[in-house]
Parts: C-alpha cells; structure tokens; sequence
C-alpha cells in the first residue's frame, strides 16, 4: 500500500441493459429427386458488435424481437444446387454476453466486427435425407450487456464517482445531491501527453446488500467484471445512505465494498485495485484521512470493530492510495497518473507472464520423448 509519488498525480430511465430475443436459422431448400439435385443450406443467424448500436435501439426497431434467416433455395433443372438462404444479422454492442435461456454462454462480443452465430441454418435436402430438407435451429437468447473498461469506478452513492469521472475526463455524467445520482453507466476516456487513452466506468453506486440483488445489484457487478482494475472511491468524512440507515466511516465503507464485492464474486476482488478519498476540501479532511491512512496500514486490527456483516475475509491491497477533491482539482493529476502507472505495471507482468509460459511450452516440447 503506497501514496503514488508521480509528480503529477434504480431508476435506469430508457437504459436497457439485457434483452431476450427469438432467433431462427433458415429451413433448408428441398432436393430434386428425379436428377439427384442438393437444395441449398439455410441462412445462419448471427450477432455483430457495431459501434453505435445499443440494446435499446434493437428492442425500438424490432418489437417483435424475432429474428428469422432466408431458407434455403430448392433444388431445379435449371440449378441442381440450390444456392444458400440470405444470412439475418443482428447489429448489436461492442460488449455484449450472449447466452441461452439456460444461461450457458453461447459467446460475448468484445470489440466491434466480433461475430457470434446464434442459430443454424437447416441442411438443404439431398440423397442422404431422401432429398427432404432439415428446419434451421430455433432457439430464445439472452443479450446481457457488460461495460469493457481498463478502469471501473467502485463506490456507494454521494461518494463522487461521477464528479471524479468529470474532472479526470471529458465525460459528463449527471450530476446531483441525493441518493443514486448515476442514471446509468457512463465511460469517460483519460487522454495522456503521449495519446495513450484510458477508459474509466462511472458505475451505479451500490448500496448494502448489492450481493443480494438490492438497490441496483447485480446491475452495477456484472460491469464490474469487465474492468481490468477497480478504482474505490469513498468520501473521507464517512456515508451514510439514509437516516434510517447506519452511519459508515470511510474505513467502514471500504470494507463494506469489499464484502459486497466477495459475496457476489469472489474473484473480483483479484484485480489491481486503486483507493481514491474524496471530498479532502471539506472541514478536517486531513485529520479523517490520517486515521483512515492508520486504518489501512493493519485493516484486520480494527476488524473487531465492525459490524459481521462488513467484515471481509481479507482486505484489498491497494496498489496506490490517493487524496483527492473532484469539486477543486486537487489531486486530480496525481490520480491520473497513479491510473496510468498501475495499468502500465499489470501490462509489463502479464506480457512477462506470457514470455515465461512460452519459453515453458517450447522447452516441455523440446524435450517431450516420442
């Protein structure tokens, strides 16, 4: 746990962020008998990741969220091989899960052009099936929409993700003083002298119980899977959701976001994380971040005095820790840099990592007795 010491540095309105839809591949075209013809294939049904696309805008332009392939063309005199039923492309997000309506993963779509195809078309008749033709596959399918980021943005609401989001890029998130100020997801791009370019998730602040489906829940986790690193953010005076609700201390709601995190998916929590403390303009700010600061330099000394159900089987080690204002600007800059530098770092080991991998393979090879 280090200060990075660089210079510089639900009510979701219209979102829609899963859709079911039916698709159906193409029937086969019929053989012809009498001269041995073969009827064309079935067209197949796929999803393509295009920029610009959002599930809304499927479900607007297609209310009857059916999706259906050209069958395939009979077999004649004039074309014993029946050409191939038209292909029915569904244009849809750049970050897309695609299951079945059991949930197994049929595939995801991770930048544009990627392609999954989620229903076959039938095989044209021929004289292994007699000349009769086969239906094209039918099936439901879920499109489940999970945010890409290299950065997401971990914390309750009134934390000062979206102020944060705003200062550190030219993203504009709305912005206001109550309860789940963010509407939706939004990504803002930190932009670097050298160009480099680095996507921040401004994800919908959780609330206790966020494992459990609450508040947003599973809304805001599933996006958190897709980030390669998780940036808390925690007001230094504490939080508190509502009067009814118990008051948190900043190091209360660190751990609070771990637990949440651990219950819904254990393995999040193997990610880099960053810890931005926000709001270092207001009144003794310095003294609660010095406390915090103790806190987390031994998280399980102080473990006696949470509550059980805050307490996490083991705290985040944050790779940089930073004091920071969004409403000033203070430290906006360092924070920055801490992101880049931390992104950078898990690059060089995971290159290093695959170098060490191959060089295994090829020696395990070299040496394999045949």
């Amino acid at each position: 746990m280090v200060r990075c010491g660089l210079p510089v540095l639900r009510k979701y309105g219209s979102f829609i962020d899963n859709l079911r839809i039916y698709v159906r591949g193409g029937s086969g075209g019929m053989g012809l008998l009498r001269l041995g013809g073969e009827g064309g294939k079935g067209g197949d049904v796929w999803v393509v990741a295009q920029d610009g696309m959002s599930l809304k805008k499927i479900k607007d332009k297609y209310p009857s969220r059916r999706f259906v392939a050209g069958v395939g063309a009979n077999s004649s005199i004039r074309s014993l091989k029946g050409g191939k039923g038209n292909d029915c492309e569904i244009h849809a997000p750049v970050g897309i899960s695609i299951t079945n309506d059991d949930g197994q993963v049929i595939g995801e779509l991770n930048k544009k052009g990627d392609r999954v195809i989620v229903a076959h078309g039938g095989r044209g008749g021929s004289f292994v099936t007699n000349f009769l033709p086969s239906k094209g596959q039918s099936k439901i399918i879920r499109m489940d929409l999970k945010l890409v980021a290299d950065v997401g943005l971990v914390g309750f609401p009134n934390a000062g993700k979206s102020s944060l989001l705003s200062q550190l890029s030219h993203a504009k998130p709305k912005i206001a003083d109550y309860p789940f100020t963010t509407m939706r997801p939004e990504i803002g791009k930190l932009m670097y002298s050298d160009y480099k370019q680095i996507s921040v998730a401004d994800l919908p602040g959780l609330v206790e119980g966020a494992h459990l489906n609450k508040g947003m829940g599973h809304k805001f986790l599933k996006h958190v899977e897709r980030t390669k690193q998780l940036l808390f953010v925690v007001d230094v005076t504490g939080f508190q959701l509502s009067y009814k609700a118990p008051f948190r201390t900043a190091f209360e709601a660190i751990q609070l976001l771990t637990k949440e995190l651990e219950l819904y998916k254990a393995e999040l929590l193997s990610k880099p994380a960053l810890l931005a403390v926000n709001k270092m303009d207001l009144e003794n700010a310095e003294e609660k971040f010095k406390e915090l600061m103790q806190q987390l330099e031994k998280p399980e000394a102080f473990y006696h005095l949470l509550p059980e159900e805050v307490t996490p089987l083991r705290p985040v080690q944050f790779h940089h820790i930073v004091p920071v204002s969004a409403s000033t600007k203070y430290g906006i800059e360092e924070l920055k840099n801490c992101i880049r530098k931390s992104l950078d770092d898990q690059d060089d080991l995971e290159n290093e990592q695959y170098r060490l991998e191959k060089l295994q393979s090829l020696h395990s090879s070299t040496f394999k007795c045949t």
